[in-house]
């Protein structure tokens, strides 16, 4: 079974949801799941840079009472799934084409979801700049992979243009907002689901595999 995982290393609900489709995964065991990660880009214009995230955060949300809201839900469920969310680290707001960069160029050594844990927990828990070459060479370093490589890598255009095309690719295919999942190209799901909701998915899907006539 495949399931491409729409996400963006920004997104705090597509690092809740990514626990969440662990557990679900870890509920059945027999199953073979090949996740691929597909980029999505929640702000698409953000400079290379970044920029400091209390601007940020106002511009895009109002700041005040309206943006606590939101981190206080964001926070519970974070607890719930053992993932300690410190937004008051957070100082600024990255571009994240470069993390989708790390992690696919993690792929090429089978550590595409380990970069994708690795990245989420530099940003969300320690407060770490997921935009910066450093950072994210110190993540890949502590993945396995070799620096020289990774660095030379993340210096060039490589893949960036395939991130941007990702990110269109997605839109055209109606994702509108993240964490989206698909699976086995068939049955879609939207949001940080709950575990119950991934297990109805995969049952569903393994279902529609054994009613697949044998070619």
């Amino acid at each position: 079974m495949r399931i491409d995982v729409v996400f963006d290393t920004v997104c705090p609900w597509c690092y809740v949801g990514k626990r969440r489709l662990e557990r679900a995964l870890s509920s059945r065991p027999e199953l073979k799941v090949a996740l691929r990660w597909q980029p999505f880009l929640l702000n698409p214009d953000m400079p290379e840079g970044g920029i400091e995230r209390r601007a940020y955060l106002e511009r895009k949300f109002g700041g005040g009472h309206r943006v606590q809201q939101m981190f206080g839900a964001i926070i519970a469920a974070g607890q719930a799934e053992d993932i300690p969310f410190a937004f008051d680290k957070i100082d600024r707001a990255p571009d994240s084409v470069a993390s989708h960069r790390l992690i696919r160029y993690a792929g090429r050594f089978g550590h595409d979801a380990a970069a994708v844990e690795a990245v989420f927990d530099a940003y969300f828990v320690k407060g770490r700049d997921i935009g910066a070459l450093d950072v994210l060479v110190a993540i890949g370093e502590s993945l396995g992979i070799e620096s020289n490589g990774l660095c030379a890598y993340l210096k060039s255009d490589e893949d960036v243009a395939t991130i941007h095309a990702d990110n269109t690719r997605a839109h055209r295919l109606g994702v509108s907002g993240v964490p989206s999942y698909l699976f086995d190209g068939v049955f879609a799901l939207a949001g940080a689901q709950e575990t119950d909701i991934f297990l109805r998915l995969l049952d569903l899907a393994r279902e529609n595999e054994a009613a697949l006539p044998v070619s």
